[in-house]
């Protein structure tokens, strides 16, 4: 469990420090909502076993190659963004009050009480801004 928080700090990490959101506002609110479905992915994550990329046999019948821990595997990285971005489809941006607004999770938007037109914009920007952090993050990395 430790690693998984782990896991989620350095990614959250990597989030709030290659981004560039032009089209939502509050980055920090948007990031700590597609954090927030990040460690919802996290705690639903099934205990994995390590990965045997043995497949080759060397001369002697020995099998050859690497057994890689899940928890550090790029599967895992692949498995747990995989989808992430359709599921911010379900957030918009809600006022607490006068000033403050919040990226929340709709149940039902049939039952919204908001104008549904803006809402759903709100949630394609937040589903945009998800879909341009690993292009950011990479580009960011092939650029150090």
């Amino acid at each position: 469990m430790a690693e998984s928080v782990a896991a989620a700090a350095w990614i959250l990490a990597m989030l709030a420090t290659f981004t560039l959101a032009h089209c939502v506002d509050d980055k920090c609110a948007a990031c700590n909502a597609v954090a927030g479905e990040l460690e919802i992915g996290l705690s639903n994550e099934k205990p994995r076993n390590h990965l045997d990329m043995r497949h080759r046999l060397d001369s002697k019948g020995q099998r050859e190659g690497k057994l890689i821990d899940y928890r550090v595997s790029e599967l895992r990285v692949v498995e747990l963004l995989d989808g992430l971005c359709e599921k911010m489809q379900d957030y918009t941006l809600e006022k607490r009050d006068s000033t403050q607004l919040e990226w929340v999770k709709v149940d039902d938007w049939d039952q919204l009480t908001t104008d549904k037109q803006e809402a759903r914009a709100h949630s394609k920007a937040i589903s945009t801004y998800c879909g341009r952090i690993p292009v950011n993050i990479y580009c960011s990395w092939r650029n150090l």
